[in-house]
């Protein structure tokens, strides 16, 4: 895996999420939090959802990244790009944990991780896929300049596609 590579902003580190990481996110993924989200359904349903993640890594060189504050290497949540099998395009993924949850961690990380698959993996385009009902998610989505694009093609599910800014727009 990709070990070494790492975002930063002024107060949170962006890192390939490890087998460590796999205990907080299941403990959230049984939480009415994480509803929401895939994985949330029962503890193997969260292990694929975790296992999506290390594959994106595995076999992409990229995905969601594990987000630790700086000078704490606990993973708080997990923020970035994925692109599964069949998916229409790109979509920036957010989840914060309950603790860390209402501080501006999962803008800040979304931020750093879009313009990094803009910079690096060249993405032209991003959606973030939400949940109806997901008012959380749909709040950050408009912090982060997005707006829903009827138009987008869905992977399935009810979701909406919340486009993100384009790459030179992008803050």
């Amino acid at each position: 895996m990709t070990d070494r590579l790492a975002l930063t902003t002024e107060r949170l580190t962006l890192r390939p999420p490890t087998v460590a990481d796999w205990a907080p996110y299941a403990a959230f993924m049984r939480t009415d939090a994480a509803r929401h989200f895939a994985g949330h359904r029962s503890e193997t349903a969260a292990w694929r959802s975790y296992g999506a993640i290390m594959w994106h890594w595995m076999h992409l060189g990229f995905g969601p990244w594990a987000v630790t504050e700086t000078g704490d290497d606990s993973c708080v949540g997990i923020v970035g790009p994925k692109r599964p099998a069949g998916w229409p395009e790109g979509e920036i993924t957010w989840i914060v944990f309950a603790p860390a949850a209402g501080r501006g961690i999962a803008a800040e990380a979304a931020r750093a991780a879009r313009r990094d698959a803009y910079d690096r993996l060249g993405w032209t385009t991003a959606v973030s896929y939400i949940e109806d009902g997901n008012h959380r998610s749909t709040a950050l989505a408009r912090r982060l300049g997005c707006s829903v694009d009827a138009e987008a093609r869905l992977p399935g599910g009810p979701v909406r596609a919340w486009r993100h800014p384009a790459p030179e727009v992008a803050a």
